[in-house]
């Protein structure tokens, strides 16, 4: 990688129209009073990164769920999956994924299969670091049947800034691991329901990378991990 693309990311088509909302802005500050205008320009970059969509490294043995969002690990419980997504009603272990308005905000695959479902359901705009903002928050729900006949669901859920989920996504749809499904602007949360008996291979306060961060494997039965912060 060059230093170049070190700091230049490219852009996700879906934030041209902000990017560009907030450069006429900037311009008016500028004419206005032009200490205002280099508020605008710190604005307008911080607008552009947070639609970075930078290409990731996604590993694809068999097995592997990984993270679907840029973020930190802030909920690991039991729960029980969306219910409009018409699945059992037994809790299984959820790991979600707090983004704040700093991080990558487009949304991978966790594993490859058949997106079988996918459900919105409008609600309310509570801080997404909390649980009942799984219960309460504007949300859409995707249902991803592998080939073993086992689901992973990812629910993408509005914040206490976001306004909207984006989703690039129908059912039925292929969907290969790591393949983009969406994004939320602007600061969210993303939960992974794990198929029964499988443990979470990550901690809370640990960070993770989207299309990267390995959160389980459904192959290993290995224990639920824990970690310390130091």
């Amino acid at each position: 990688m060059t230093m170049m693309g070190t700091f230049i990311k490219p852009m996700h088509p879906e934030g041209i129209r902000f990017v560009a909302i907030f450069a006429v802005i900037t311009a008016i500050l500028f004419w206005v009073w032009a200490p205002m205008g280099w508020i605008g320009v710190g604005l307008t970059v911080w607008c552009y990164y947070f639609f970075r969509d930078p290409k990731r490294t996604t590993p694809t043995r068999e097995g592997l769920v990984i993270s679907p969002a840029d973020g930190v690990v802030s909920l690991i419980e039991k729960a029980v999956p969306p219910a409009e997504l018409g699945l059992s009603d037994g809790p299984l272990t959820r790991v979600s994924v707090f983004m704040n308005v700093f991080n990558c905000h487009v949304n991978r695959a966790p594993v490859p299969g058949t997106i079988t479902k996918v459900a919105y359901r409008p609600g309310k705009f509570l801080n997404a670091s909390l649980d009942k903002a799984s219960v309460d928050n504007e949300r859409n729900s995707i249902c991803i049947e592998m080939a073993d006949g086992r689901h992973i669901v990812a629910t993408q859920i509005a914040g206490l800034v976001a306004r909207r989920i984006v989703s690039f996504v129908q059912a039925p749809h292929e969907i290969d691991v790591g393949e983009r499904f969406g994004l939320i602007r602007f600061g969210s949360r993303v939960d992974v329901y794990l198929p029964e008996g499988v443990n979470p291979l990550v901690c809370v306060g640990q960070g993770t990378i989207a299309g990267e961060t390995v959160l389980a494997d459904l192959n290993s039965d290995e224990p639920r991990r824990s970690g310390k912060l130091e």
